[in-house]
């Protein structure tokens, strides 16, 4: 029997630069993805053995979040050791394709009560080091692109070539998400989800939002991904992705709590917001960064709707460019994209970045009246996922 799926509530920690000395940096990422498992069961008054599952991102799954590091949080978390949990690497959508496992199992019928989330210490696993010591490059993969594929920063600048996306563009667009983040945590949009975190109680704001970010300032900046061999295999490429106009390392956890309809209203709690459509989607890998723009135009088709029903669009800020391509590419209303800020100033801890952009796109509806939000974030490989909420 199929059931609807529902969105209860969502946290999240604050972000900390994802470095030596960042403000989450001495937090072992179990003990930060247990923080929030376990303030999102109290917020609702619910005990760990009313879950069916947890399913965790994570894209970095070695060292301190090796050995399926969802279970080894669900035990810090001192939950019942009968509560399973798996962890999900669809690389930056990781928590957001957690959130589309969730609800399907919910509306197959085959789970009643989910915790989804992700969780993400570049700080202590540093980007590539699932990579260290080896190559996901196979003889067979070599075969088929033999010209090899890129970093994401490289597809960064394909995408701002290939839309003729100028660097005062790009910074604008940063300089603009610093601003709308800094507003955001001023009116205090954020307290209602952020967490604190036992073991860093001074942490309390992101520690990536620069506030007074200026095009002037970021203009002084140097192209991040421009080496002698990459700028021989693409002259076209004028090199204009910089530290300021990307997404900076982050170190982070979210949750959300899913269940459906009948057993939210079983156990006396009131759905936020329902799920209209999915979608997910591979994409050219050499571009790599362009999914959310067939995803999102399958997620609408599947919900019968128009880019201009939607209220507001959380499209991931892995680079200025994915965003201002993809708000071309749809015809997007700027004013409605990404209105709190996005990762470029909030941060990218990229296996908790999917359930934050659900929460921040949630909060943003109720405090607007908006009715339908859009969410997507492109993803390494070539991929991207896609949903379209309701609010409740």
């Amino acid at each position: 029997m199929s059931s609807e799926a529902v969105l209860v509530d969502v946290v999240r920690t604050p972000v900390g630069r994802g470095k030596p000395g960042g403000a989450l940096s001495e937090v072992h990422p179990v003990d930060l993805a247990a923080g929030v498992l376990t303030a999102i069961l109290e917020r609702n008054g619910l005990e760990s053995a009313q879950l069916d599952d947890v399913l965790l991102g994570c894209v970095s799954q070695v060292g301190d979040q090796a050995m399926n590091i969802a279970r080894q949080a669900v035990l810090a978390a001192g939950f019942d050791e009968t509560i399973p949990a798996t962890t999900i690497d669809r690389q930056c959508g990781s928590s957001q394709q957690a959130v589309h496992f969730a609800a399907q199992g919910i509306a197959a019928g085959a789970y009643d009560v989910v915790l989804v989330g992700g969780v993400e210490s570049m700080s202590r696993v540093p980007l590539g080091s699932s990579a260290a010591g080896g190559s996901p490059m196979s003889p067979r993969l070599r075969a088929r692109y033999p010209q090899g594929l890129v970093n994401q920063g490289v597809s960064a600048e394909l995408i701002a070539q290939g839309w003729n996306l100028s660097r005062a563009d790009l910074d604008a667009f940063a300089a603009e998400s610093h601003a709308r983040a800094a507003a955001a945590w001023h009116e205090g949009f954020f307290d209602g989800t952020t967490v604190p975190v036992a073991e860093a109680p001074e942490a309390v704001t992101d520690e990536t939002v620069r506030e007074g970010t200026t095009v002037e300032r970021l203009a002084g900046l140097p192209a991040s991904f421009r080496t002698d061999d990459l700028a021989a295999r693409f002259p076209e490429i004028d090199w204009k992705i910089t530290p300021g106009n990307s997404s900076p390392l982050t170190d982070g956890a979210s949750a959300a709590l899913l269940m459906s309809a009948e057993k939210a209203d079983a156990l006396g709690l009131r759905p936020r917001a329902r799920f209209r459509a999915f979608d997910v989607i591979g994409d050219d890998p050499l571009m790599m960064l362009t999914g959310p723009i067939p995803a999102t135009r399958r997620v609408l088709e599947k919900a019968g709707l128009g880019i201009h029903d939607i209220d507001a669009y959380e499209v991931n800020e892995a680079f200025a460019s994915v965003p201002l391509a993809w708000a071309a590419e749809l015809g997007a209303d700027p004013a409605r994209l990404n209105p709190r800020g996005g990762a470029i100033a909030l941060g990218h801890a990229l296996g908790s970045s999917g359930t934050r952009l659900l929460g921040t796109l949630v909060d943003h509806l109720e405090a607007t009246g908006g009715r339908y939000g859009l969410q997507t974030m492109c993803e390494g490989g070539g991929m991207a996922n896609a949903l379209i909420l309701e609010r409740l």
